[in-house]
C-alpha cells in the first residue's frame, strides 16, 4: 500500500489566496467558505496524472502524456478500479490525502436510467469529469492549519512539495500579484420559460401528483446570458456574496464551473455514509425582524416539512440498497440553516456501508440526489424530462472528491454557474407538491438566483422565451 508524503505548511494566506497563487487549468478548488464543521476543509488539486471523462456515453481515460483510451465499463465501475490502483489508509486529521476531484453531471442519469425521454442541451460539456492528482493542498479552516501531500506518481514527493511551498511563500511575501481583478461582464439573462410558462409547468407537475404518479417533484429552469469577465474573480465574488460549505471552482478544458452549494449529497468515511437533503427555502429578511419572521415561517411550514419528510424517506430507501440492514437512521430532522440570501430546512440520513459494497456502489445507488428529483425517483425523472425544456447539464449533479482511501464527499451542484464560450448558465428550481402555489414556486427560483445574478452583475429582468418547446 502506497504511503503518501504529507508535510504541514505554515501560512497566513486564506484558502482563496492560496488557490490564486497556484491557479491553472484543471487545478480544482473545493472550497469550504463558511464557518462550522460542514465548512471546515478546503482542498486544491495540483499536477494531474490522469483524467476520466464521459462524453456521449463513452468513458474516456487520458494520462499526463495525452495517451487516451476508451474504457468498457460504466463510469462508476471504472472510477472504482482506478481508485483501487492507488490504495491508501485514512490519515487521521485529514479528509483526503490523495484521490480525484471532479463532478458527475445530472445528465449522466440518462445513461443510467434507460428510457428517459430525450431533451435538448443548452450547452455541451462532459457528463462526468474526474481529475486524479499527484499533489493536494488541504486547508483546515477551524484549526488554521495547511498540509501539502504528494503521491509520487509524476515527480519525487519531496521535490514537488518543496516547489509548492516556494510558490506559496513567494505569494505570502508579496513577490507575486494577487491575480486578475474582476471586470464587469454580465448582461441580461433569459430563461426558456416565461414566468407564466414556468407556473404552467408547476401546475402540470401538480396534476401528476394528483393522479398518483409521484408524491413530490422538482422543477428547474436555466438562465443564460453573456459573461466576459475572469472566472476565478467571479468565483471570489460568489463566495463573498454567498459563502457555503460545499463551494467549488473548476477551471476545466473549455469551460469553468463556479459553485456555492449549501447541500451535501454524500459523504462516505471509513464505511459511514451521510446525506443531507435540503427541502424548504425562505429569503433572508431586509430587517432582523423580517428575517426572524421568514425563518419562523419556514420552521413552521407544513408544506416544507412534508416535502422534507418525503425526500428523507427516499434517501433512506436509496441508502438501504447499499447499507447494512438496520443501520440507516435519520438525524437533525427539520434543522434550519441560514445563508447569505436564504434560509433552508435540512435533515441528515446516515448508514453503514454493507460489506462488499464499494463507495462508488453507494454513489451509483443514490445518484442523482432525491432532493433534486422527487419521489418515486424514476417516475419523477421521467416527468422532469418531459416538462423541462432542456437538459440540466451539470446543474443538480454533484461536485467533490473521491479518495484513494475510500472516502467520498460530494455536494449537490446547486447555486452553480457554468461559464463557456462567453456565456454563463445558472440553473434554479425547487420542490413541487400538490400544495405548491405556482407563483410562489417561481419567486423561490428568483430568490435562489439572487447571489448568482449579483456575482455576474446581471440585473434580473423579466425573462422571455428564447426558444420554443
Amino acid at each position: 500500500m502506497r504511503e503518501p508524503r504529507i508535510e504541514e505548511f505554515h501560512t497566513s494566506l486564506e484558502p482563496d489566496a492560496v488557490y490564486g497563487a497556484l491557479a491553472g487549468r484543471e487545478v480544482i478548488f473545493l472550497d469550504s467558505a463558511r464557518e462550522g464543521e460542514l465548512g471546515r476543509f478546503s482542498i486544491i488539486g495540483l499536477h494531474p496524472f490522469q483524467r476520466l471523462q464521459v462524453r456521449e456515453g463513452r468513458v474516456l481515460l487520458e494520462d499526463a502524456q495525452g495517451n487516451a483510451s476508451v474504457l468498457g465499463g460504466d463510469v462508476f465501475q471504472e472510477l472504482q478500479k482506478l481508485l483501487e490502483m492507488h490504495p491508501l489508509e485514512p490519515v487521521e486529521g485529514l479528509p483526503l490525502a490523495g484521490g480525484a476531484l471532479g463532478y458527475f453531471a445530472y445528465d449522466l442519469s440518462g445513461e443510467m436510467e434507460q428510457g428517459l425521454p430525450p431533451s435538448r442541451s443548452l450547452v455541451e460539456i462532459p457528463q462526468a469529469y474526474w481529475v486524479f492528482y499527484d499533489n493536494l493542498v488541504v486547508m483546515d479552516r477551524r484549526e488554521k492549519r495547511t498540509w501539502l501531500t504528494a503521491m509520487g506518481v509524476l515527480a519525487d514527493p519531496a521535490e514537488s512539495i518543496d516547489g509548492i511551498g516556494k510558490i506559496l511563500k513567494a505569494r505570502e511575501a508579496g513577490k507575486s500579484g494577487e491575480g486578475k481583478e474582476w471586470t464587469e461582464g454580465g448582461g441580461t439573462f433569459t430563461s426558456p420559460f416565461t414566468p407564466e410558462a414556468y407556473m404552467e409547468a408547476v401546475d402540470r407537475m401538480r396534476s401528476y401528483i394528483l393522479d398518483g404518479h409521484i408524491y413530490i417533484g422538482n422543477l428547474t429552469h436555466t438562465f443564460r446570458g453573456s459573461y466576459a469577465g475572469d472566472p476565478f474573480a467571479a468565483y471570489r465574488r460568489l463566495r463573498s456574496f454567498n459563502s457555503a460549505p460545499f463551494g467549488a471552482f473548476l477551471p476545466l478544458e473549455g469551460f469553468a464551473v463556479l459553485s456555492s452549494s449549501p447541500e451535501r449529497f454524500l459523504e462516505i468515511r471509513q464505511g459511514r455514509v451521510e446525506t443531507r437533503p435540503i427541502k424548504g427555502t425562505r429569503p433572508r429578511g431586509r430587517t432582523p425582524g423580517e428575517d426572524q419572521e421568514n425563518r419562523k415561517a419556514l420552521e413552521e411550514s407544513g408544506k416544507d416539512r412534508s416535502e422534507l419528510l418525503m425526500i428523507v424517506d427516499l434517501e433512506r430507501n436509496d441508502l438501504s440498497k447499499v447499507c447494512r440492514p438496520g443501520s440507516v437512521e435519520v438525524k437533525d430532522l427539520f434543522t434550519i440553516e441560514s445563508y447569505a440570501t436564504v434560509h433552508h430546512l435540512v435533515a441528515g440520513v446516515t448508514g453503514l456501508l454493507e460489506e462488499g459494497k464499494s463507495p462508488l456502489d453507494c454513489v451509483r445507488a443514490c445518484f442523482p440526489g432525491g432532493s433534486i428529483t422527487g419521489a418515486p425517483k424514476r417516475r419523477a425523472m421521467e416527468i422532469i424530462a418531459e416538462l423541462e425544456r432542456h437538459q440540466r447539464g451539470l446543474y443538480t449533479g454533484c461536485i467533490g472528491y473521491l479518495g484513494f482511501d475510500g472516502s467520498v464527499d460530494l455536494n449537490i451542484a446547486i447555486r452553480t454557474i457554468l461559464l463557456k464560450d462567453g456565456q454563463a448558465y445558472l440553473g434554479v428550481g425547487g420542490g413541487v407538491t400538490w400544495e405548491s402555489d405556482p407563483a410562489a414556486e417561481y419567486q423561490e427560483t428568483l430568490d435562489k438566483a439572487a447571489a448568482l445574478f449579483k456575482t455576474l452583475e446581471a440585473k434580473e429582468e423579466e425573462p422571455h422565451v428564447d426558444h420554443q418547446r
